[in-house]
């Protein structure tokens, strides 16, 4: 592959909590692994947050520090900048913004991350945007109802790609009205979480999740209202470990005292996100010390059959760490069998934790070898680039 200008744009330095973090680096390290020159751009009128004090405000030291720190560990040093666009004069801090803006002109792809960049005045000059969506539904709701700043957005994009692979199939039901997505996944570089060591004798199932979500992305479709929220779903399968006669453990942040001990009651152990969110390095020594994942996935990727699949949970299965979730659509392409398994009840839960601790080391092996297969970071990012055009 000839080597190009690449710059990844994203929100990791504005939102800097551990998933974030890695969703976006295995991007840069991908990239920069395929012989690319990779930077990484944040230039958004969107307010910072800082996971340590937990405040919104205009102040961008900690996103700078974070990005100046994961710019040395991930390798694009001197390759990155945060442009405060909602301050006067637009500070940056990394490259300047003479630099930013030659970036936009000269760049042979821009990749916007989760599609969290908005389009001003500089980028509009650039006609090589590529829209990478990870949370599919939403956005193609809105332009079946006709929501013109949506659909104004996305078609100033050369492609669109989307971690709903089934979105513009038959298996997807929201039209998509000649906007052409195209299937993508979760780059991985796999060898980040590889572990040798067998998880501890005492290692539980675990997943980590932000519980309340909802109302954040919740649409209205056709009558219907679709969540984009985890909690809902958690809620459906609160007795999974009970009936499982297994100890599951969610890191998540359930501060209703009743829902609290329903959970509890159903062998349920929570476990506090908050030093997991900072800690990236923490973050990933978590999942690779569990025994596997149990997780669910948000309702409208459920009940829209959206093919999605967790960038988290591929983290799990390179770490060769069995995953068991929610069906979404996506075993029609991967998985559904040794080391990733679905369900759609309760039942499928309790077969799928006793086919896991009937042979672990050999869901184990299959679980590395799905992440290798599906999720390798310079396969995604390679095929992404050849259907994009670059």
């Amino acid at each position: 592959m000839k080597r190009k200008r690449i710059v990844v744009m994203g929100f990791m330095g504005s939102m800097p909590i551990a998933g974030v973090i890695w969703q976006h680096v295995h991007y840069l390290v991908g990239l920069h692994r395929l012989g690319h020159d990779v930077y990484y751009i944040e230039d958004s009128a969107r307010l910072p947050y800082n996971p340590e004090t937990f405040e919104i405000n205009n102040q961008f030291d900690y996103a700078s520090q974070v990005l100046a720190r994961l710019a040395r560990e991930f390798r694009f040093k001197n390759r990155w900048a945060f442009c405060a666009r909602y301050l006067r004069g637009r500070p940056t801090a990394g490259l300047s913004l003479k630099k930013v803006r030659q970036l936009y002109c000269e760049a042979d792809a821009i990749l916007n991350i989760c599609g969290a960049q908005e389009l001003n005045e500089d980028l509009l000059a650039c006609e090589r945007l590529l829209y990478i969506e990870s949370d599919p539904s939403v956005e193609q709701i809105k332009i079946d109802r006709g929501v013109r700043s949506t659909i104004d957005y996305l078609r100033r994009h050369q492609a669109l790609f989307s971690f709903g692979e089934n979105v513009g199939t038959k298996s997807f039901s929201v039209p998509t009205h000649g906007f052409r997505w195209h299937p993508t996944r979760q780059p991985i570089v796999t060898d980040f979480w590889k572990t040798t060591r067998a998880p501890p004798r005492a290692a539980v199932f675990t997943s980590i999740a932000n519980w309340s979500t909802s109302g954040v992305k919740d649409i209205t479709w056709r009558g219907e209202k679709y969540l984009w929220s985890k909690s809902r779903e958690f809620l459906r399968f609160a007795a999974a470990p009970k009936k499982a006669g297994e100890i599951f453990e969610l890191a998540t942040n359930i501060r209703d005292a009743k829902t609290r001990a329903r959970f509890l009651g159903n062998g349920w152990r929570l476990y506090s996100p908050l030093q997991l969110s900072v800690d990236y390095w923490l973050y990933r020594h978590y999942i690779r010390r569990s025994k596997g994942e149990f997780t669910v996935a948000k309702d409208q990727y459920v009940r829209l059959n959206t093919g999605w699949f967790s960038d988290r949970s591929g983290c799990y299965l390179a770490a060769g760490r069995p995953v068991i979730t929610q069906e979404t659509g996506f075993t029609k392409n991967y998985g559904g069998d040794v080391g990733l398994l679905t369900f759609k009840s309760l039942g499928e839960i309790v077969d799928a934790v006793k086919m896991i601790n009937a042979d672990y080391k050999r869901h184990a092996r299959a679980a590395r070898a799905i992440a290798r297969e599906i999720f390798e970071a310079e396969k995604v990012l390679t095929s992404l680039l050849d259907r994009a055009g670059v």
